[in-house]
């Protein structure tokens, strides 16, 4: 049996985390926004947890620099290894580097480039290995050779779960009357630390997680009663796509947890583009599931006061590129057309007619919005 199987997180150890991470180069407090647009579509009062504003663009240095800040402080650790599909890479690169130890990340191939360019300019070296993050996790643990090296899980680890945990206390001070708060999950960490937080803080807040549908663990780990595993995931929502929890994060989602329910990719591409148009915030899969679930028909906030948690921003633009297609087109706004005229005078003419008859404008103007709101990150 391993220590995590026998480990938990108490709130006072939240606190302790919270103590610990001090320094606003690596964490910084993120704002609230209202959202009109989303308070009208639900019945509720909306305030989102903008986290992806975060430094690294998603919560995980909080996790990170508690883990590794303990580690550096009893000292005999000079290098630590991570395997991650991008967020977590960032946040322990970052944390290694402001702390003074070397870092090796361990990616999936097929991680987005741009989460690569990033955690190697915080100053991690970076090795991809592997389709997905199960077999990047594989080989990053065989990395771990000596007692000077440490090996940083992105969710099993209470010292990561209490870190991430932090951001529940900030949310409760954000908004000490909320009545929900929807959050990610991939591995669990994230959803433990603040469940945890808010059942110390306001237990009689509702804690929602979600889950990306091709993604999806926690619906049937509580169903057993133990942790289940995916072959393979397939969704947007690359952030979350663990393919798994852990016994800790299982035993912690099952005591502090409400409510757990599932989106698809089309609700989480509709989301992403819904929070672009409206809240003029770039978010990514996995922090955009939140708001894909608060507009879901599964999840009632009607009357309610609801803080749906962003919690990454880190965007590849060509998924943004896909995205903001597959919206479109859900919306009906973007159809692809095939015809076959003859090569006659007045063909074209006779087929533009047909198409502004109907009140359609030419697929020039619907890609033309993606091309700009790419344009605009770039």
């Amino acid at each position: 049996m391993t220590p995590n199987e026998t480990a938990t997180v108490e709130f006072e150890d939240i606190e302790r985390a919270s103590e610990r991470i001090d320094d606003e180069s690596v964490v910084k407090r993120t704002p609230v926004e209202r959202s009109r647009s989303l308070s009208e579509m639900t019945g509720g009062e909306v305030d989102l947890k903008a986290e992806h504003l975060q430094w690294t663009g998603s919560f995980k240095a909080r996790g990170a620099y508690n883990k590794i800040a303990g580690l550096a402080a009893k000292g005999g650790t000079d290098h630590v290894v991570a395997a991650s599909a991008g967020n977590h890479a960032q946040g322990v690169a970052l944390a290694a580097t402001t702390l003074g130890v070397d870092a090796t990340i361990v990616m999936p191939t097929a991680a987005p480039q741009a989460k690569v360019d990033a955690t190697r300019g915080y100053g991690a070296a970076v090795e991809l290995v592997g389709r997905d993050f199960q077999e990047a996790m594989s080989y990053a643990q065989g990395l771990v050779e000596d007692d000077r090296t440490a090996f940083i899980h992105a969710y099993d680890d209470p010292a990561i779960v209490a870190g991430q945990g932090t951001l529940g206390i900030e949310m409760h001070e954000d908004c000490p009357d909320v009545d929900t708060v929807v959050v990610p999950i991939g591995g669990g960490g994230l959803i433990s630390g603040i469940a945890t937080a808010f059942d110390e803080l306001a237990p009689e807040t509702r804690v929602v997680g979600v889950q990306a549908e091709g993604a999806a663990t926690v619906p049937d780990s509580l169903d057993k009663g133990i942790p289940a595993t995916l072959d393979s995931v397939d969704t947007i929502a690359d952030g979350i796509a663990t393919g798994g929890i852990s016994e800790l994060t299982l035993s912690l989602i099952e005591e502090h947890v409400d409510e757990v329910v599932t989106v698809t990719d089309g609700e989480i591409a509709r989301a992403i583009l819904l929070l672009l148009e409206r809240a003029k915030q770039v978010v990514e899969g996995a922090g955009a599931a939140s708001v894909a679930a608060v507009l879901s028909e599964d999840l009632d906030v009607e009357g309610e006061r609801v803080m749906p948690l962003l919690c990454g921003g880190n965007l590849d633009m060509t998924m943004l590129q896909t995205v903001l297609v597959h919206a479109l087109t859900d919306r009906k706004q973007l159809l692809r057309l095939r015809i076959r005229i003859g090569d006659r005078p007045g063909d074209m003419n006779e087929l533009s007619g047909i198409i502004a008859d109907h009140d359609a404008r030419p697929a020039t103007h619907a890609t033309s919005f993606a091309r700009s709101a790419i344009g605009a990150m770039k």
